[in-house]
């Protein structure tokens, strides 16, 4: 049984280093190659643009870009992936002879934004014979964590002429709290709106993603339109874009026999056009107001219930809102203000607060940024709320009064105007920058030995390899393990009696636990599980392998919970929650914190899930007891200013 389990867990580690080793080849022998898809007009049936899709070479198992992405983001090597996966668009594109009118969407990597080579591509595309239309494709998530990298990005993509799209509209409600920031000039809906069909999420989705269309006539693509049925519902829903195998699947060689038109693109706005004034570092809330706006004078108090009253505004938009707001100094952020910024971060989009010495994350789920000696917002008052159809902003600035702290006065607007609303946001976002980057030594840090570099002559240089040696390293990564002790290094990737020894003590002395379920098989039996795990399941290993891991369910465990693991293994994706399970045959429930990982074989398919289990119990049940004294207290203060008094900010 444990040459079993040992043989599974050298396995996996032999393949994850084969597989890094070969990603490192590719990317030093520059093999990535682009394949294209075609995104028609769904008027006329013509082709208006190509997608470029990372490909490796067939014979390779990192052929497919799952693997190729996957593989990256293990060995920290997503930032030169992302790189050469744009070079290869943009050559492909070229040698091709794709040019204008017809667009090119190439997409960037949001955990990669701030290191992107955009200079590179500039490069290309101005040396290109003709003139390649470009559409650079973001995610939600790249203005959800690093949002200054982002619109600085989005920037100089406008200033060479290109094209801006928010991609997978409707996977996450961040998409739609975002797009008047990102202002999109293509809106890339999820492909589950056309293939799920109808239902009150595709409702929300499209009564935003359609408001925001008209007003800024972007243009509405929808993906993943397989057949007749999916595109009459993508023209329904208001799509003019569409892409999908129905007309085409991804192909190294582009159809030049295929009827071509011109990308309509909308026509670039003077609000983008002069974008850049709105992400200006230097550049204020206050200092965007239209000229001619009426400023009146307030004292703190007055401001003090003008905030309140927008948050309670946030709250009642919901998950679709973003709300940032200044404070001036970090001690105005109090305990009153952070109790209502606690309910603010768990029921809207995004949350963030600036102020001198404000850190980085004041409570969980609220982006802090620390305003920079000199900045104007310092001495600003500003609470700005934006969701698809409400738009608010607070944009106030201190007199300087002399006396106490409570009867200082200042100028302040309070404005509706969608325009203004947005650009008091991004000016805003613009100061939230990402975490620290990582320290030199990390993998995938530029500068780092053993990591890639742009260098002369080619985009990319190559990597050595890694050693065999380096197996015992790579498992506890592999695992999503952080408690695994550190390994001496193992002269051999052969299962002998050493190398299975040291793997069972690690393996053994794992506080969480871990177990490997086989997808090939039917019902997806489990095929290997740590003593934590047993621990943790209430029975013994010979109880459960060969069983599918929902004995680990009951009938009050979140069916929701259920239907998204089983949509992330069904995907190949990774997955990470919180759900409640059961323990031993007397069946105890205990709260299991889960993250689970696959893994994929030489030729890219998915053969096992890796899965990491923590008892999260007493932190669950932590968090509802202060949930329910938080109602309590805020069922109070409601009372009190019932009565007339004044919680101060």
């Amino acid at each position: 049984m444990v040459s079993a389990r040992v043989g599974v867990t050298i396995a996996t580690a032999d393949m994850s280093l084969r597989h890094e080793a070969e990603l490192r080849r590719l990317l030093g022998e520059q093999r990535l190659v682009s394949w294209f898809q075609p995104i028609v007009d769904l008027a006329t049936g013509d082709v208006v643009a190509h997608e470029a899709l990372v490909r490796g070479p067939a014979d390779s198992p990192l052929h497919l870009p799952d693997a190729l992405f996957s593989t990256a983001r293990r060995h920290g090597l997503l930032a030169e992936l992302d790189a050469a996966c744009r070079a290869a668009a943009f050559w492909g594109a070229s040698a091709q002879k794709l040019r204008d009118p017809v667009g090119l969407f190439v997409n960037v990597e949001p955990e990669v934004l701030d290191s992107a080579p955009l200079d590179v591509l500039l490069e290309i595309a101005a040396n290109a014979p003709g003139q390649l239309r470009v559409v650079v494709e973001f995610t939600e998530r790249a203005l959800a964590h690093r949002p200054a990298e982002l619109l600085r990005t989005v920037d100089r993509i406008r200033d060479a002429g290109w094209a801006v799209a928010l991609d997978d509209v409707g996977a996450d409600e961040l998409s739609l709290a975002f797009m008047p920031l990102l202002r999109p000039d293509v809106i890339k809906l999820d492909l589950r709106l056309v293939q799920d069909g109808p239902g009150p999420d595709v409702a929300q989705v499209m009564n935003a993603v359609n408001a925001y269309a008209e007003s800024s006539g972007a243009l509405v693509l929808a993906e993943g339109i397989e057949d007749d049925e999916h595109l009459r519902l993508a023209r329904s829903l208001g799509a003019v874009l569409g892409q999908g195998w129905l007309f085409g699947r991804p192909r190294p060689v582009i159809d030049m026999s295929a009827r071509t038109a011109a990308l309509p693109l909308p026509p670039r706005r003077a609000a983008q056009a002069s974008s850049s004034s709105v992400v200006d570092s230097q550049a204020s809330p206050f200092s965007l107001l239209p000229p001619g706006a009426v400023l009146r004078h307030a004292p703190k108090a007055l401001l003090i219930e003008l905030t309140k009253q927008l948050e309670r505004e946030a709250l009642r938009q919901g998950s679709a809102c973003v709300l940032a707001s200044t404070f001036q100094l970090a001690r105005y952020f109090t305990p009153a203000t952070a109790s209502r910024y606690r309910d603010l971060a768990e029921r809207i989009a995004f949350v963030c607060a600036l102020a001198e010495d404000m850190p980085a994350e004041p409570l969980p789920g609220v982006r802090g940024a620390a305003l920079a000696a000199g900045d104007p917002v310092r001495s600003e008052w500003d609470v700005v709320v934006l969701a698809p159809h409400f738009s608010a902003a607070l944009l106030a600035r201190d007199l300087g009064d002399d006396g106490p702290d409570a009867e200082r006065r200042f100028e302040y607007v309070l404005t509706y105007e969608r325009s203004t609303v947005a650009a008091a946001g991004r000016a805003l976002l613009a100061r939230v920058v990402a975490a620290e980057p990582a320290a030199p030594g990390t993998p995938g840090t530029p500068g780092t030995p053993g990591t890639l570099a742009p260098s002369a002559g080619s985009v990319l240089a190559a990597v050595p390899a890694p050693t065999g040696a380096d197996v015992a390293e790579c498992l506890p990564s592999l695992l999503g393990e952080p408690s695994l002790p550190a390994l001496p290094p193992v002269p051999s990737l052969e299962p002998g009696a050493a190398t299975e020894a040291l793997l069972r003590r690690a393996l053994d002395a794992s506080t969480s636990g871990v177990c490997v379920a086989d997808v090939r098989r039917p019902d997806q039996p489990l095929v290997y599980v740590n003593p934590a795990f047993e621990r943790l399941a209430g029975f013994t290993a010979g109880q459960v392998l060969g069983r599918n891991c929902r004995f680990l369910q009951g009938s009050d465990t979140d069916p929701a919970v259920i239907d998204a693991i089983r949509t992330a293994v069904s995907a190949g994706r990774e997955w990470t929650g919180v759900v409640l399970n059961h323990r031993g045959p007397d069946r105890t429930p205990w709260w299991n914190e889960v993250h689970l990982s696959p893994v994929h074989d030489d030729d890219g398919a998915l053969v096992h899930y890796i899965g990491v289990q923590t008892d999260v119990t007493e932190r669950v049940i932590a968090q509802r007891e202060l949930a329910v004294e938080r109602d309590r207290t805020r069922a109070q203060r409601a009372r009190l200013e019932q009565l007339g008094l004044r919680t101060p900010l």
